[in-house]
C-alpha cells in the first residue's frame, strides 16, 4: 500500500469513524440484507427491480428499457417481469451516488461498479453487491464463458478474485474497435495521392490538403485535420499515448514521456501551419458536423457508425463523390506494426451487479444466465424471430423493421426500440450483429485496419486500491488539469517546447510518480488475479 501524508491519515481516520458509525446504524434498522449465502435454488423468482442508465437517442422514443422487443420477449420466455427504473438523463453518477447511500436497493444496478467510492471491492466489503462465486453453479452459461476465456474472467473480478456481476462482453475483436483515423478518399484519388500511413506521409498529405483545394470551390478553406489535444491516434506513433501504459510490466505515463515532446513538437508544426484545425480546442460536436457536411474537412479521428457511418449517410444525396474511408494507425517508420489504438476490452467495465437488498439472489442468477444462452443471446441481440428478425440457414437476418423501419427511425434508433445489442447489458454482443450493423464496406475496412494494432503496451482494466482510491483521484485531478493546460499551449505556441523538461518536473511536484507507483502496484495485483 502506497504510504500517505499525516494529513490523509486523518482524513482517512475520520472517514473510518464514520462508516463505523453509519454501518452500527444500519445494523440497528434492520434494512441491511444479511450476505449470507442464500441456499433454497427451487425458490421462484416472479419479479425483480432493474435500475439501468437509459441511453440518450433511447430515451427519445422510449420511457423504459420495458418497451424494447427483446426483453418483452425475454420476459415471455422466462416469466419473469423486470421493473426497470432509470435514473434522469445526465444525472447517472449523482443518482447512483444517492442510491447507494440507503440500505434498500433495486435487486440489480447496471453501472460500472469500479465507480464507487473505492471501487467494487469497497463495495463487496460494504454489501452493497454480492458477489457471484458461490452462485456460479446456477449460471452454467456465465460459468462456461469465463472457464474458456481466463482473461475475461480477470476483467470480471476485483484484485480479489470476486466476480463483480453478469457483465457485457463483445466476442470479436472487431467489435472492440470503435474510433480511429479517417480521411476523405475522394480527396485523395483527386489529388493522386496514396492513403497515408506515417507521420510523414501525413504531413505531405495534409499539405496537399491545404493548398491545393481538393474541395475545389476556389477557396483556401480545407481544415487538412481534424482531431482533439492529446488524440491517441497520433500521439501513439511516437510510443507516448495520453494516459498511463505498461512497457514489459512498468508503468509508465505517456506525457512525461521523451516521445510526447515530439509528438508535440509535431502538432505544434501543424497548428503553425495551418494543418490542424485551429478549433481544436474547442470544437463540439455540433461544430463538428458542420465542418465535415460543409466539404471543409480533409481527416480526423472519426467513430465507425457515429462517424463514418452517419457522414457516408448524410452526404449520399447532396454530394455522391464524397466517400470518407478509415486509415491505418500511423507510425513513424514505414513497415511497422502500430502498437497503440482506441480499442475497448472485451469485457466492459458495467455490470449488472446483484445487490445486497435482493431477496432471491439464486433466482436472479438463473434468470440473467438465462441471457447468456443461445437462445437468450439471440434474442438480446436479435429481438423476436419473426418480426425483428428471421432465420436464413440458421443465420439470425434483421427485417426490414430495423433495416428499413416503417415508423421511419434511423437503423441506430430502430435498433434502440427493438434490440439491445447495439446498447450493452448482461449478454454476450453477437459479431453477427455488429457484421449486419456496420454495412458499409467503408466501415468494414476500419474496422479491420484499426484492429490491426499491437496492444502490447496497453494497460489492463486495473482497480485502484481501496486505501489508495482517494489520493489517487486527489493527486490526478490536479494532474489533468495542468497536463491538459499545457498541451494546448505547447500545440498553440503560447508555451515554448524548449519548457517541457519544466513541465514535467511541475507534473513531477504534483504528484504523478507517486500515481505511477499506485497504478505499478493496481498492475501487479490485476497480474496476480
Amino acid at each position: 500500500m502506497i504510504k500517505h501524508t499525516k494529513k490523509f491519515n486523518r482524513y482517512t481516520a475520520v472517514f473510518i469513524i464514520t462508516v463505523l458509525f453509519t454501518t452500527t446504524l444500519a445494523a440497528c434498522s434492520g434494512q441491511q440484507t444479511d450476505l449470507t449465502k442464500q441456499t433454497d435454488p427451487d425458490q421462484p423468482l416472479t419479479k425483480l427491480t432493474y435500475w439501468v442508465d437509459l441511453f440518450p437517442d433511447a430515451a427519445a422514443i422510449m420511457k423504459s428499457y420495458g418497451e424494447v422487443t427483446a426483453w418483452k420477449e425475454i420476459q415471455a420466455k422466462t416469466g419473469v417481469e423486470v421493473e426497470f427504473q432509470h435514473p434522469a438523463q445526465g444525472q447517472l453518477g449523482e443518482q447512483f451516488n444517492l442510491m447507494v447511500a440507503s440500505n434498500k436497493l433495486p435487486d440489480v444496478v447496471d453501472y460500472g461498479w469500479n465507480a464507487y467510492p473505492g471501487g467494487a471491492q469497497k463495495a463487496i466489503r460494504d454489501k452493497k453487491l454480492v458477489p457471484l462465486n458461490d452462485y456460479l453453479e446456477y449460471a452454467p452459461n456465465l460459468k462456461k464463458l469465463l472457464e474458456d476465456n481466463p482473461q475475461w474472467r480477470k476483467m470480471a473480478s476485483t484484485d480479489n478474485g470476486d466476480i463483480i456481476g453478469f457483465p457485457f462482453i463483445r466476442e470479436d475483436v472487431t467489435q472492440q474497435v470503435f474510433l480511429g483515423p479517417a480521411i476523405r478518399q475522394d480527396w485523395l484519388d483527386k489529388l493522386n495521392l496514396d492513403t497515408p500511413t506515417t507521420i510523414d506521409e501525413w504531413y505531405t498529405v495534409l499539405k496537399a490538403f491545404k493548398e491545393q483545394d481538393p474541395n475545389g470551390n476556389g477557396k483556401a478553406d480545407e481544415i487538412p485535420i481534424l482531431m482533439p489535444a492529446g488524440e491517441l491516434a497520433f500521439a501513439g506513433a511516437f510510443g507516448t499515448p495520453n494516459d498511463f501504459f505498461q512497457d514489459n510490466g512498468t508503468v509508465k505515463y505517456g506525457p512525461i514521456e521523451p516521445g510526447y515532446k515530439e509528438y508535440l513538437t509535431t502538432m505544434n508544426q501543424w497548428y503553425k501551419e495551418g494543418l490542424l484545425d485551429k478549433d481544436f480546442a474547442t470544437n463540439d460536436a455540433k461544430m463538428t458536423d458542420a465542418k465535415i457536411t460543409g466539404d471543409q474537412v480533409g481527416s480526423a479521428v472519426l467513430f465507425l457508425n457515429g462517424g463514418i457511418g452517419k457522414y457516408m449517410d448524410l452526404m449520399a444525396k447532396s454530394q455522391p463523390d464524397f466517400q470518407i474511408v478509415g486509415t491505418p494507425y500511423p507510425t513513424l517508420n514505414p513497415g511497422e506494426k502500430p502498437v497503440f489504438g482506441h480499442m475497448d476490452n472485451p469485457v466492459t467495465d458495467i455490470f449488472a451487479a446483484i445487490t445486497g437488498s435482493n431477496q432471491n439472489v439464486i433466482g436472479t442468477v438463473k434468470f440473467l444466465d438465462y441471457l447468456y444462452s443461445e437462445e437468450g443471446k439471440r434474442i438480446m441481440n436479435f429481438g423476436k424471430e419473426g418480426e425483428t428478425y428471421t432465420l436464413v440457414d440458421g443465420t439470425p437476418m434483421y427485417t426490414d423493421v430495423i433495416l428499413k423501419n416503417p415508423d421511419g427511425l434511423p437503423i441506430s434508433q430502430a435498433f434502440r426500440k427493438h434490440i439491445m445489442g447495439a446498447t450493452s447489458g448482461p449478454f454476450v454482443q453477437d459479431v453477427r450483429h455488429t457484421e449486419q450493423y456496420t454495412t458499409k464496406p467503408q466501415q468494414k475496412e476500419a474496422m479491420a485496419l484499426w484492429s490491426d494494432t499491437t496492444q502490447v503496451k496497453r494497460m489492463p482494466p486495473v482497480s485502484i486500491s481501496v486505501e489508495d482510491s482517494s489520493r489517487y483521484s486527489s493527486i490526478m485531478t490536479d494532474i489533468n488539469t495542468f497536463k491538459d493546460e499545457m498541451v494546448l499551449k505547447f500545440i498553440m505556441g503560447s508555451e515554448s517546447l524548449d519548457n517541457f523538461d519544466n513541465y514535467v518536473e511541475m507534473l513531477k511536484g504534483l504528484g504523478i510518480e507517486e500515481a505511477i507507483q499506485i497504478q505499478q502496484s493496481a498492475l501487479e495485483r490485476y497480474n496476480n488475479r
